[in-house]
């Protein structure tokens, strides 16, 4: 999360005092699917007497007890009506776009969304039209209002204090790019704790306005064009053009690789203490959710034009397995998510310009078991079809569905609102996964979110024409097989390291040792599952290496042999994680097999991951075998 510099506050008399009107719970539902459950109030006593609305969004009320802890407060974005981008979706101005994120992110965090009836910067609907015109004849959006005889902008965030002060509000951190939002509140007695980026909604319709809110009134926007020069064989494909093309936020301050570990490693805590609940609820719990987007987990292999980091293949997967120390539910989750943004991110600039409209991490569940099928229709496809185990989809806003048409396989982006979910994901392990079924009957698809599934998975594939992050330039395939391998071995590591903690203080029925670790034979089972984990890593980490090193080359498409290398590697790792954990569970009591016991839950977890088709032993080997003896694939897929 970026913070935007401080603002020094004009003094200002504080706001008179204001009550709750009236208070009423409201579902929400954007054109793209997402859903938020919004608390909407009204307000009695404001100064304006206008009709302005306080939205609260998720975990508000512990947000402002957070506060008085002495937190940084509640996130909370003062929102001006705007007609023309809240409602039609014009592309003049970024407020649709930023609406949409600012619910999104409150939601997560918690805290307020204020929707001010303040259209046109302060001077209504209809002025700000004319000063349209103004704009069409060369005048910049402050130009024009000053030639209508307005003020540049003549908003009075008196109200907004009020309504904050209502609620209770302490410290907040304000969600805005607008220094007099954060000057205004101040100086109207609401502390400001830090002042939130939004992301930075571009396109060729607003460059110019925007260009005037950072140059006239210091708007913290870094646009297209402050993205300096691109090396001129790409020049056609910099960042910088894709995000002036997508409409995407800029460039985000990159972790290292270090740093995105260290991120990753202080949620296994958390993921640890909600690992039952997970289990319980049969999805993500919302806690973790947002930890997980206010560490930027989603924004791993998302684009840099985008806003994303464009990480490599050894971050990905490492932060995979840190995570499964912690609840291996979440990682494969997390994991296939951040995987899917990637995905998205190798689509045709039309299905990205809708798809990272509204930040760099859109999430999307992606299932192509079985493939569907595609009818052909005037403007794009009818897909009808069950697809399974669509893991993400309960956190998800899009979903990405394989539909068979003719010889062809698609790959179908569709929001997930136009679909049915269904509530099937009933199983032994990766209960807390929620990768239920989504079925839908004659859906139209338009032709720009219809891909063929090999031009998506190639190293060609539409999107390295967009972006220069070197992941998306390269073969889709083998990247698909590292989330089941990782998620076992992280989950081993964490099975070894409660059997430690148990045998240096369990005493053991019927034995004379006064604790287990005083037992030759626990020392040999301790011994015997260390050096598990040790193959299994080892094989883990070759198997990166074989697939670093090709993306390391062009063209970066694994040979035959190097294919079966890697695969095996996987399958290998994974044979090792199961049989470490089964040695640990077997040699830890029957106590273990209490519901409320980690081991027990990571023994069901990599059961269920090795029936995944990266780590499924007997075909795995077949076409191992065939490509390390040059014999050639009998499944070509492999």
């Amino acid at each position: 999360m970026t913070l935007a510099p401080e603002t020094i506050a004009k003094p200002k008399a504080a706001a008179p005092s204001a009550s709750v009107r009236s208070r009423v719970s409201v579902p929400l539902r954007f054109p793209d699917g997402f859903a938020a459950e919004a608390e909407v109030l009204t307000f009695s006593g404001l100064a304006d007497g206008k009709e302005h609305l306080l939205l609260a969004f998720g975990e508000w009320e512990q947000a402002l007890q957070d506060a008085m802890r002495g937190g940084a407060g509640p996130l909370v974005r003062l929102h001006s009506e705007c007609l023309t981008g809240d409602v039609f979706g014009s592309l003049r101005c970024d407020c649709g776009p930023q609406l949409r994120e600012a619910v999104e992110r409150i939601a997560a965090e918690g805290g307020f969304l204020l929707y001010l009836r303040q259209e046109g910067r302060g001077i209504g609907l209809y002025s700000k039209l004319d000063a349209y015109a103004l704009q069409d004849g060369g005048l910049d959006t402050y130009e024009a209002n000053l030639a209508l005889g307005r003020g540049e902008d003549e908003r009075d965030y008196t109200a907004a204090a009020q309504m904050l002060g209502a609620m209770g509000a302490g410290p907040l951190r304000l969600l805005s790019n607008n220094p007099d939002k954060a000057a205004q509140l101040t100086g109207l007695g609401i502390e400001v704790s830090g002042q939130v980026a939004t992301g930075v909604h571009a396109s060729a319709a607003n460059l110019r306005y925007l260009a005037a809110k950072r140059d006239h009134t210091g708007h913290t926007l870094v646009l297209p064009s402050d993205a300096g020069p691109v090396h001129s064989a790409r020049d056609a494909n910099s960042d910088a053009a894709a995000a002036a093309r997508v409409g995407a936020p800029a460039a985000a301050a990159v972790p290292s690789h270090d740093e995105m570990i260290a991120r990753a490693q202080g949620l296994v805590a958390g993921l640890r203490e909600r690992a039952e609940e997970t289990e319980r609820l049969r999805r993500i719990p919302d806690a973790t959710v947002v930890e997980l987007h206010a560490a930027e987990m989603f924004h791993t292999l998302s684009p840099k034009a985008v806003g994303g980091f464009g990480m490599g293949l050894e971050t990905y997967v490492e932060v995979v397995r840190r995570l499964a120390r912690g609840c291996a539910s979440t990682a494969w989750s997390v994991g296939h998510l951040i995987e899917h943004v990637w995905m998205l991110a190798r689509w045709p600039r039309e299905a990205q310009d809708e798809v990272f409209a509204n930040g760099p991490a859109p999430l999307a569940a992606a299932t192509g078991a079985p493939a569907g099928v595609a009818k052909k229709v005037p403007g794009g496809f009818a897909i009808t079809g069950r697809w399974t185990f669509a893991s993400g989809v309960m956190h998800s806003q899009w979903a990405l569905l394989a539909a068979q048409h003719g010889s062809v396989r698609l790959q179908c982006l569709v929001p997930l609102a136009d679909v049915e979910l269904l509530d099937v994901w009933q199983t032994a392990g990766l209960r807390g996964t929620g990768s239920n079924d989504i079925r839908a009957e004659n859906l139209f698809v338009p032709e720009h979110r219809t891909l063929d599934w090999e031009l998506l998975g190639a190293e060609a594939n539409p999107g390295s024409a967009l972006h220069q992050d070197p992941l998306i330039h390269t073969p889709m395939g083998p990247l698909l097989n590292m989330v089941a391998p990782a998620a076992a071995l992280g989950s081993a590591e964490y099975a070894l390291e409660l059997f430690r903690e148990l045998i240096m203080v369990r005493k053991v029925k019927h034995t004379v040792e006064d604790r287990q670790a005083d037992s030759p034979l626990a020392q040999v089972r301790y011994a015997q599952a260390s050096g598990l984990v040790a193959t299994a890593r080892l094989h883990w980490q070759e198997a990166v290496r074989v697939v670093a090193v090709s993306h390391a080359r062009t063209p970066s498409m694994l040979t035959e042999r190097e294919r079966g290398e890697y695969r095996l590697s996987l399958a290998l790792s994974g044979e090792a994680s199961a049989e470490a954990v089964r040695l640990i569970v077997t040699g830890s009591g029957g106590s273990v097999h209490r519901l409320s016991n980690p081991l027990q839950r990571i023994q069901r977890d990599v059961n269920v991951l090795m029936n995944h088709a990266a780590l499924t032993r007997d075909p795995v080997l077949e076409q191992a075998g065939r490509g390390l003896l040059g014999l050639g694939f009998t499944v070509p897929s492999f």
